[in-house]
């Protein structure tokens, strides 16, 4: 992909680089450069290294302050679920920023582009790209963007779903344990797999759940095992 081609990423996002080359690195997958040895660049593992931090702190601090009434457990749950991957790579989806992605053949032919980890991986490091480029002010302002209305539907979402925290807080009680959560079964192609998990308590399966993720997975597993332990 020439530079060139990347103006309609940046009008999409509404940022011009200064340095449109800390845009190109945000969006080159290791497996690009496994094929492409001469590539003059390195991969975005360092800009997502600094893009998560960013994320973090940004939207840790957006909840701190519109949220003043809430414990530090319930913000910590809100925040997990604004910069997961799930969120990050739908997030991402809405603006095909895997279009733009530099992959290896077989990263590539696997369904790379619409895979959760890269998706989300590359949205971290455009956001680490844009502050160095930028600085925080305009990388806060991007952020923040992204997530315009999507902090009220997770807190919504959150409070009705969390029942994995009710769950630790149940059997820590009670047990003083911690649930184990794990993976029964994988269905599905890459881009689009349904995870069976199941959550366990000692030595005994307290319930077992499914979803489009890891997460959803183990919500629905906490759920099945709150319903299991009230009877």
């Amino acid at each position: 992909m020439a530079l060139v081609e990347l103006a309609s990423l940046q009008s999409t996002i509404g940022i011009t680089f200064r340095d449109p080359l800390l845009l190109q690195q945000a969006l080159t997958h290791r497996s690009y450069l496994n094929e492409n040895p001469d590539f003059p660049l390195s991969s975005n593992e360092r800009l997502e290294f600094l893009g998560d931090a960013l994320l973090g702190f940004i939207v840790a601090e957006k909840l701190h302050s519109d949220l003043p009434h809430l414990w530090e457990g319930a913000l910590t749950v809100f925040r997990a679920a604004l910069v997961c991957n799930e969120t990050l790579a739908r997030i991402a989806s809405s603006f095909q920023l895997g279009d733009y992605l530099y992959l290896g053949r077989g990263e590539e032919m696997s369904g790379g582009r619409h895979r959760q980890s890269n998706l989300s991986s590359a949205l971290e490091a455009v956001v680490g790209a844009i502050f160095i480029d930028q600085g925080f002010a305009v990388a806060k302002e991007f952020v923040l963007g992204l997530l315009n209305g999507m902090v009220v539907k997770i807190i919504q979402e959150e409070s009705i779903k969390d029942h994995k925290s009710k769950l630790q807080e149940l059997v820590q009680a009670e047990q003083r344990t911690t649930p184990v959560y794990r993976i029964v079964e994988e269905k599905g192609p890459a881009h689009d797999k349904i995870f069976i998990v199941e959550v366990v308590v000692g030595d005994a399966v307290l319930g077992q759940g499914s979803g489009k993720g890891k997460r959803a997975a183990e919500q629905k597993a906490a759920q099945a095992a709150l319903e299991h332990w009230a009877k």
